[in-house]
C-alpha cells in the first residue's frame, strides 16, 4: 500500500474557496478515477509557512494504479487546479510506502 500526499500552501485569500472546491469537486474527481481506495484531507496546524497549508492524501494499493493515475488522470486534474488557483498556491507531491509493523 502507498500514500500519495499532496501538500498545498495557499494564500489566505484563496483558502476558503479552495477548500470548498476540493471537497465538492476535486477529491470526488480523483476518487472517481478508481485508482485510490481512500482519501483524507488535513489542515496543518503548526505550519511555518505564510498562508494556509493542507495535505490531501490518497491511499493506493499498487504502484501500477499510482502510475496509471499519474499518466492518465493527473495531468488534467492538476491543470484544472493550476488554472483555477494560478499564482495563489504552491504544491509538493510525494509517494510514500506503508511500512508493516514488525511481527
Amino acid at each position: 500500500m502507498f500514500l500519495y500526499n499532496v501538500t498545498l500552501i495557499l494564500e489566505d485569500s484563496a483558502a476558503k474557496e479552495w477548500l470548498q472546491w476540493m471537497q465538492e469537486t476535486h477529491i470526488p474527481q480523483v476518487m472517481a478515477t478508481g485508482m485510490f481506495v481512500s482519501n483524507r484531507l488535513l489542515k496543518v496546524v503548526d505550519s511555518p509557512n505564510e498562508g494556509v497549508t493542507y495535505c490531501a492524501q490518497y491511499v493506493v494499493d499498487s504502484l501500477e494504479n499510482y502510475n496509471q493515475y499519474q499518466e492518465v488522470y493527473a495531468p488534467a486534474l492538476q491543470a484544472e487546479l493550476n488554472e483555477r488557483y494560478k499564482n495563489r498556491f504552491v504544491a509538493y507531491r510525494s509517494l510514500m510506502e506503508f511500512v508493516p509493523p514488525i511481527s
